[in-house]
C-alpha cells in the first residue's frame, strides 16, 4: 500500500467525491441508448395512436433529443472534466454524420441536429467553465476549513474527519494528543511573535520527519489550538511500535530551536488512545487522547506518553467543567439566584446570593457540579467576586423601589478573603451598588480560623468596620473551635443542612442542633437554619430558639425578578 503523505491526506479531506465511475458509465449509456432510439424515430414513416389520432413517431424525435442532451449536461455537471471532454468528443464525432447527412444524402430533417448540437457545445462549455470557477472557490474555502493558517498542518477539523473516515473503513489506529511544556513562559516573556515561529518550526519538523515515513507508520499530524497538536498513527503492528514513534517525534521536538539567535529547548506530554480498543459511541477519541495528555502532565514522572484508559474519564469532565467556567467568566454569563430567609415569625429578613451557570444547551449546571471544579482551577474567587457585585447592584435598585432594611448574604471563599486586594475590592462593590454596608452579610466557613487565623480576623475585623454582617456558615461540619469563634467578631452562626435533615430522627440529633443553637445565643450570636423542608423541623427549630429560617420550605432559590415581585409585596 502506497504510503502518503500529509499534503495528500489533507487533499483527500478536503476534495468533494465525485460519482462512482459506473454510474458514469450508466448516464454514458442511456445517452448512447437515447441517441440510438432518436436515430431511429427520426427516420421512421411509422404513426401510432395517441389520444385515437394518428400521430407520426417523428414527433418525438424532440422529445429523445431533449433525453441525451440532459444526459450530456449530467456528465459535465456530475464529473467535472472527465465529464465535459467525453461530451466534447461524442458531441464533436457527430457533426461528420450530420454533414454527411445533410450535404451528401440530402437529409434535410439533419440540419436541426447540427444547430442542436453547437448549442449543446456552447452551453455545456458555460456550465463547465462556470463550476470550474465555483469549484476553484470551493476548493479554496474547503481547504481554509481544514488548515490551520498559522502552521499550514490539518486543523482539528481535518483531523476529526480523518478519524471519521477510518472509523467507517474498520482500520486500526491510534490518535496522540500533544501539549508542549512552558509555552506560555515563552509567550509571556519573547512576545508571541517568537512562540508563533517556534509553533510553525515544530510543525515543520513533524510534517518532514511524517511525511517522510522514516517513524516506520503513516503519521498524520495536526495543530489543534495555541500549543496543543494532534498525531493520527495508523500501520503500527504492536503498542511498542506506536511508543516508537511517539518517542521519533518526541525526540525531534527536543532537538534544539534556534529562533533569532536565542536556542529554545521544547519538550511535550503525549496521550494516546487507540482504535478500536478504546473506542466507545458515546465518547469521543480525540477527547480521550486529551485526557490522558493532561494527566501524564499533572503527574511528577519521567514518562511524558500515557495511554488513556477509563478512570481518567473523571479528568476530562473536570477539564471540561473548567473551560465552561472560563468561558462563562470571559462572556459575563455567570449569573445569580436569591434564597429568601425568614425570621421565626415569617418575615423577611434578605436574602442569600447563589452562583449560577448554564450550560451550552441552556441548561443548568447544578453548583455541586461547577463550584468544587471552580475551587480547584483557582477560578472561585472570581465566580464570588461577579455574583457580589451583580447582586449588590440589584439590591441598590431594589431598595429604590421599596426603602426596607434588607440583608444580602454572600459566601466569600478561603481563597477570595486572603487576596491582598479583597477589602478594596468589597469596598468598590458597595461604592457601586450604593447601598449602605450594613445591609450585607459576609459568609466565611470554619476552615478560614483555622488555615490562616491572623490574617482572617485582621480582615473581617475591617469588614466589620464597614458595618458589615459576618456570618459563619456551615457551623459545626468543619473543625469547630469555641477559641477561635470567641475571638472572631461574628454575628451569625448558619446551621448546615445536614443537621437538619436527622434534627427529627433521634433525641441525640435534636440535642445536637439545640446545643448549637445555644452555643451561638451565649457568644451574643444570632442563628440561622437551612435547609428546612418541612413542618416538622420548622416547629422544632421554633421550639429550641432558632433565630431565623432558609430552605424550601418557606423559599426556593429565585431569579432576581421573582425577589423583586417578593420584596414589592411584603409588608415592611
Amino acid at each position: 500500500m502506497k504510503k502518503r503523505n500529509i499534503d495528500s491526506a489533507l487533499k483527500d479531506i478536503s476534495q468533494t467525491k465525485e460519482p462512482s465511475k459506473i454510474f458514469f458509465f450508466l448516464v454514458l449509456l442511456l445517452y448512447f441508448l437515447t441517441y440510438a432510439i432518436l436515430a431511429k424515430v427520426a427516420h421512421s414513416r411509422n404513426t401510432i395512436l395517441v389520444l385515437g389520432t394518428p400521430t407520426p413517431l417523428t414527433i418525438f424525435s424532440g422529445v429523445f433529443s431533449s433525453l441525451s442532451n440532459i444526459c450530456i449536461i449530467f456528465l459535465v455537471v456530475l464529473f467535472k472534466k472527465k465529464g465535459f471532454l467525453t461530451s466534447l468528443i461524442i458531441l464533436l464525432c457527430q457533426f461528420p454524420i450530420f454533414v454527411i447527412a445533410v450535404f451528401v444524402r440530402h437529409i434535410l430533417p439533419s440540419i436541426p441536429g447540427i444547430f442542436s448540437n453547437i448549442f449543446t457545445i456552447v452551453a455545456i462549455t458555460i456550465i463547465y467553465i462556470n463550476d470550474r470557477r465555483l469549484e476553484r472557490y470551493q476548493e479554496r474555502m474547503m481547504k481554509q476549513a481544514v488548515t490551520d493558517m498559522l502552521t499550514g498542518l490539518p486543523n482539528r477539523f481535518a483531523c476529526s474527519e480523518m478519524i471519521n473516515e477510518l472509523i467507517k473503513k474498520g482500520e486500526r489506529f491510534a490518535v496522540v494528543s500533544i501539549d508542549l511544556n512552558n509555552f506560555k513562559s515563552i509567550n509571556d516573556t519573547m512576545g508571541q511573535d517568537i512562540g508563533n515561529d517556534i509553533l510553525k518550526e515544530i510543525a515543520l519538523r513533524w510534517k518532514n520527519l511524517a511525511d517522510s515515513h522514516k517513524s516506520g507508520t503513516e503519521d498524520f499530524v495536526a495543530h489543534a489550538r495555541g500549543d496543543e497538536y494532534y498525531m493520527i498513527v495508523r500501520e503500527y503492528a504492536t503498542s511498542e511500535g506506536l511508543i516508537r514513534t511517539i518517542e521519533a517525534y518526541e525526540a525531534e521536538l527536543e532537538r534544539k530551536i534556534t529562533i533569532a539567535n536565542c536556542d529554545y529547548f521544547m519538550t511535550a506530554c503525549f496521550g494516546y488512545a487507540e482504535y478500536p480498543a478504546d473506542y466507545s459511541k458515546s465518547g469521543n477519541l480525540l477527547s480521550y487522547a486529551d485526557a490522558a495528555a493532561h494527566e501524564i502532565k499533572g503527574q511528577d514522572s519521567s514518562s511524558k506518553i500515557l495511554h488513556f484508559s477509563q478512570n481518567l474519564l473523571k479528568t476530562e469532565q473536570t477539564l471540561e467543567m473548567e473551560r465552561k467556567i472560563r468561558a462563562a467568566l470571559e462572556s459575563d454569563k455567570i449569573f445569580f439566584h436569591l434564597q429568601p430567609q425568614y425570621y421565626a415569625s415569617h418575615k423577611l429578613r434578605g436574602f442569600e446570593v447563589l452562583a449560577r451557570m448554564k450550560d451550552d444547551d441552556g441548561s443548568f449546571i447544578p453548583p455541586v457540579k461547577f463550584i468544587p471544579v471552580a475551587e480547584k482551577a483557582g477560578l472561585i474567587d472570581q465566580i464570588d467576586s461577579r455574583v457580589f457585585r451583580k447582586a449588590a447592584c440589584f439590591l441598590g435598585e431594589l431598595l429604590k423601589k421599596k426603602d426596607m432594611h434588607l440583608i444580602l448574604c454572600t459566601n466569600v471563599s478561603v481563597r477570595h478573603l486572603m487576596k491582598n486586594n479583597f477589602i478594596e475590592e468589597i469596598k468598590d462593590i458597595v461604592k457601586e451598588s450604593g447601598v449602605s454596608p450594613d445591609h450585607f452579610e459576609i459568609e466565611i466557613t470554619e476552615s478560614i480560623m483555622i488555615e490562616s487565623v491572623e490574617k482572617a480576623l485582621q480582615y473581617i475585623k475591617e469588614l466589620k468596620g464597614l458595618g458589615m454582617k459576618i456570618a459563619i456558615d456551615d457551623f459545626g461540619t468543619g473543625y469547630s473551635s469555641l477559641s477561635y469563634l470567641n475571638k472572631f467578631p461574628a454575628d451569625m452562626l448558619k446551621i448546615d443542612k445536614s443537621f437538619i435533615d436527622v434534627m427529627n430522627n433521634s433525641d441525640s440529633s435534636k440535642k445536637y442542633v439545640a446545643t448549637i443553637i445555644s452555643i451561638g445565643h451565649v457568644l451574643n450570636l444570632e442563628v440561622i437554619s437551612e435547609g428546612v423542608e418541612t413542618d416538622d423541623q420548622l416547629e422544632t427549630l421554633k421550639d429550641i430558639g432558632c433565630d431565623y429560617i432558609q430552605g424550601y420550605l418557606w423559599g426556593r432559590p429565585m431569579p432576581p425578578e421573582e425577589a423583586e415581585k417578593l420584596v414589592l409585596s411584603s409588608s415592611i
